[in-house]
């Protein structure tokens, strides 16, 4: 897959994920630091006036770019969500990533993502096979193939560690972030803009 998308220009591949932020939950790190002055996370806990929700969730696409081109060797595609991840969500974020891609000229997007529920479901397996046949009928737009990882292994997906490390990135040792901050600490930390949150509609799946 790689060496197709290296050889054509206005093909690209990428790798998909959903994660959950918490604002409370510290990410697992390690620091080196001095006997006499230790790195503490302090756990915090969320105040009774506090409306945010205590975490929330995003869908992610990471490029893989030629670097010959002279681009970024990866660029993320970030949606954060109010609520949980489900089909419909699901399509939202691959219909929003293929228009912007076309919008660049792109023509294919080789995207792998893990057997999650939501990707394999009928309606989000109708919509990529859909939008296909009516790319293909316009001559407009881009192809969507995607390429399902083995079960249980989400060591093969490199956007994997770009989360930890985010994680990592985003602490705040002794305070609790609001739910904008964490989202926009998120953005900062993954190089990309907070656009507006993908909604849930009444079809959930």
């Amino acid at each position: 897959m790689i060496r197709w998308a290296q050889e054509h220009a206005d093909w690209v591949l990428g790798f998909q994920d959903e994660v959950w932020w918490s604002r409370f939950k510290p990410a697992s790190l390690s620091s080196w630091c001095t006997d006499d002055a230790p790195m503490r996370l302090v756990q915090q806990n969320k105040a009774k006036d506090d409306t945010d929700p205590k975490a929330f969730a995003c869908y992610g696409l990471m490029l893989r770019h030629d670097e010959r081109n002279g681009e970024p060797s990866h660029e993320m595609l970030l949606r954060f969500v109010d609520g949980r991840t489900n089909s419909d969500i699901t399509i939202q974020f691959l219909d929003w990533c293929c228009t912007g891609l076309a919008a660049r000229g792109k023509r294919a997007l080789l995207m792998i993502w893990d057997n999650a529920t939501w990707h394999t479901s009928k309606a989000v397996q109708d919509w990529i096979r859909d939008h296909n046949r009516q790319v293909k009928r316009s001559g407009h737009g881009v192809r969507l193939i995607d390429f399902l990882l083995p079960i249980k292994s989400p060591w093969l997906n490199p956007i994997e560690p770009m989360w930890a490390h985010a994680k990592r990135r985003i602490i705040e040792p002794d305070g609790t972030l609001s739910a904008q901050e964490l989202a926009d600490r998120v953005c900062a930390a993954l190089g990309c803009d907070h656009l507006p949150h993908l909604p849930i509609t009444e079809n959930v799946t």
